[in-house]
């Protein structure tokens, strides 16, 4: 069974996304600010967090943030009356996985929840397909129809980060303290190479392309299947 802690302030609003939750097979504890949830993450493992924005002692990009310097990577589904693109910006940018706005539709939430889940299986595993690609951690190989490509760690560790995540943004930040780690000495312009040379590479796949999104980073983004 997963377990989920929700960190929101507002009572009614906790007991309601607990409620639903609950009621659709997780195990689900509560707290009332980034404070109390990092003492709960202390004691307990959880799966995911669905945290609030504007909480009191300590508010929901500060518990992000916290979480991602402490190399701790639950999901995290931010959902917040701050609807600004800043707002989003800045949330990404702590390491938030996800963000909602309220008011939020109870159902939607379930199927994001499902999705986060999802995905952080996928990127426990030692190998992850994308259609016809294979990406193999232990061999650093990427498989197409046309042939094999063993790549050099650090591309390789880039493209099976973002493929883990189809449409999640990675800022650079993000990506060089995942890849290079928080005392690399390399500058976010490394990033940047390294997402050239990927392009180069896979530019004829027909499974996945590296979008860049203005202002906030990368994302792999998967083709649109006709209806």
């Amino acid at each position: 069974m997963f377990r989920i802690l929700i960190v929101e302030d507002d009572l009614e609003t906790q007991r309601l996304f607990a409620h639903v939750l609950s009621k659709n097979g997780y195990r689900v504890d509560c707290a009332r600010n980034g404070k109390e949830a990092l003492s709960a993450l202390d004691r307990e493992y959880y799966d995911l967090l669905i945290s609030d924005i504007m909480m009191p002692v300590m508010d929901g990009y500060e518990l992000v943030q916290s979480l991602r310097e402490a190399n701790m990577t639950p999901p995290v589904l931010m959902i917040t009356a701050k609807d600004g693109f800043d707002d989003m910006r800045q949330g990404f940018l702590a390491g938030a996985d996800d963000y909602m706005v309220k008011p939020v539709n109870v159902n939607e939430i379930l199927l994001r929840v499902q999705a986060l889940l999802r995905r952080a299986r996928v990127a426990n595993e030692r190998r992850l397909y994308l259609g016809g690609t294979t990406l193999d951690c232990d061999s650093l190989t990427v498989s197409t129809e046309s042939g094999n490509c063993i790549l050099p760690q650090k591309e390789f560790m880039l493209l099976f980060k973002m493929a883990s995540f189809p449409g999640r943004i990675f800022t650079r930040q993000q990506l060089m303290d995942d890849i290079w780690g928080y005392k690399s000495d390399s500058d976010m312009h490394t990033v940047d190479v390294h997402i050239s040379r990927l392009r180069e590479r896979f530019r004829d796949n027909p499974d996945f392309h590296i979008r860049t999104i203005r202002g906030l980073g990368y994302k792999i983004e998967r083709p649109v299947t006709p209806l």
